[in-house]
């Protein structure tokens, strides 16, 4: 059984929800797809375990990754299997599990084996400490590459670390400075990658899933984007430490194989 690290007394409250859907276009199946020997869901629980939450749940829609995480120390519960996303998922969950609307709930996406566990802390505390009913986290860019692909979202924030915006496209645009160069980034601009981990208070989950999608948030196919549009602010956080990417296709789980096969604790 995995054991869970409750050492930094600071910590907020806060429970870790990791929505898990059995289907994917790229990759099917992709939360049991084998890494280091265990299925990749397993992997993702174990760092949720590690972040010090005093609850952590797997909502999914199949009952083959209910039995891959039997004796893991993760609660399992099953959700319908129509959701449109990952926040509906969580919602459902939420109403559930009975959380008090005041709850902390970190939603960890089920193809983040890397995710380290002060990342999730860090976006845990950024909402308790904000009067945001959502928060994520942010990651400073390192090359123009970065900058300019579609598949990086980017995001720029305000003076109290709300978010300003997200987009697939490069912002700020630095104007004058890309005028003769694009090959590098210039210094002293507040260029962020996104980091797609967030917080909500359980309350707000329920309030989410219910509004319509929105125009940006269809342009940019990105989720977060329709709280913004309703009028509800994402406080950001700068990550700990570095955040590694996902799974999402056949060569991510490559990469995050040889990570975790050379004995990297996961």
């Amino acid at each position: 059984m995995f054991s869970q690290n409750r050492e930094m007394t600071s910590n907020p409250d806060f429970v870790v929800a990791i929505p898990s859907r059995f289907g994917s276009h790229r990759l099917p199946g992709k939360p049991l797809l084998p890494i280091a020997g265990e299925p990749m869901i397993v992997h993702v629980a174990r760092r949720a375990l590690q972040a010090g939450a005093r609850e952590v749940v797997v909502a999914t829609d199949d009952r083959r990754i209910v039995d891959a995480l039997e004796g893991s120390g993760v609660e399992v519960t099953l959700t319908r299997a129509d959701h449109a996303s990952g926040t509906d998922r969580l919602a459902e969950l939420g109403r559930l599990r009975g959380w008090d609307a005041a709850t902390i709930v970190v939603n960890l996406q089920g193809d983040e084996p890397l995710a380290p566990a002060s990342g999730i802390r860090a976006v845990a505390m950024a909402l308790a400490a904000s009067t945001s009913p959502m928060a994520t986290l942010a990651t400073p860019l390192q090359t123009s590459e970065e900058l300019f692909d579609p598949n990086c979202v980017k995001l720029v924030r305000d003076a109290s670390n709300r978010a300003l915006y997200f987009s697939r496209a490069p912002i700020p645009w630095p104007r004058d400075a890309f005028a003769g160069n694009r090959e590098s980034l210039p210094v002293g601009i507040p260029f962020l990658r996104h980091i797609g981990i967030y917080a909500y208070r359980a309350g707000f989950l329920g309030t989410l899933a219910d509004l319509p999608r929105t125009p940006l948030e269809i342009v940019e196919s990105l989720e977060q984007l329709r709280a913004l549009e309703h009028g509800h602010s994402i406080v950001v956080a700068i990550a700990p430490e570095p955040f590694p990417a996902g799974v999402d296709t056949a060569e991510d789980l490559a990469r995050v194989e040889r990570i975790l096969s050379r004995g990297v604790p996961a």
